[in-house]
């Protein structure tokens, strides 16, 4: 789809991912990688005693989820695309943590889609991502990225 044809679309839901787990292994790893290893991520038995009533993902690890969730979603992409960028966001709330063994997907709707300059374009989206089964999402996040055609 040509950036002009998406930039069309701006005020619409423009794509949805597939379902992904959030598994104990995927959080372990998580804490592994960026040495956060509060309890409530990483310790089961204490983290039953906590109103989550088990281990929770990092907030950053749902937040981390997007450019997975993206690339399995039917998110129109530029065509001829050379590179995409993330560029920063503006807004982010973590509104309801992902319990281990939950699965989210993401839900996009552009908000803007302008040239910056010939063969740079700057998307800015809102994402939800939703946990199966339950009223509130995870995260709701405007985000920026830059694609270069």
């Amino acid at each position: 789809m040509s950036p002009q044809d998406i930039a069309a679309k701006v005020g619409e839901t423009i794509g949805t991912s597939e379902w992904v787990e959030i598994s104990q292994d995927r959080i372990n790893q998580f804490a592994e990688a960026t040495g956060d290893h509060q309890f409530i991520h990483v310790n089961e038995e204490m983290a039953k005693m906590t109103p989550f009533g088990g281990t929770i993902a990092h907030g950053f690890l749902t937040l981390s989820m997007i450019p997975y969730l993206s690339a399995n979603s039917d998110i129109p992409r530029p065509d001829e695309v050379k590179m995409g960028v993330n560029y920063g966001g503006n807004k982010t709330r973590f509104i309801n943590p992902v319990r281990s063994g939950k699965r989210i997907r993401g839900h996009w709707k552009l908000l803007e889609m302008i040239e910056k300059r010939p063969g740079q374009w700057q998307q800015t989206v809102e994402i939800t991502i939703e946990i199966e089964g339950e009223d509130k999402p995870a995260l709701i996040a405007e985000w920026m990225t830059q694609f270069f055609v």
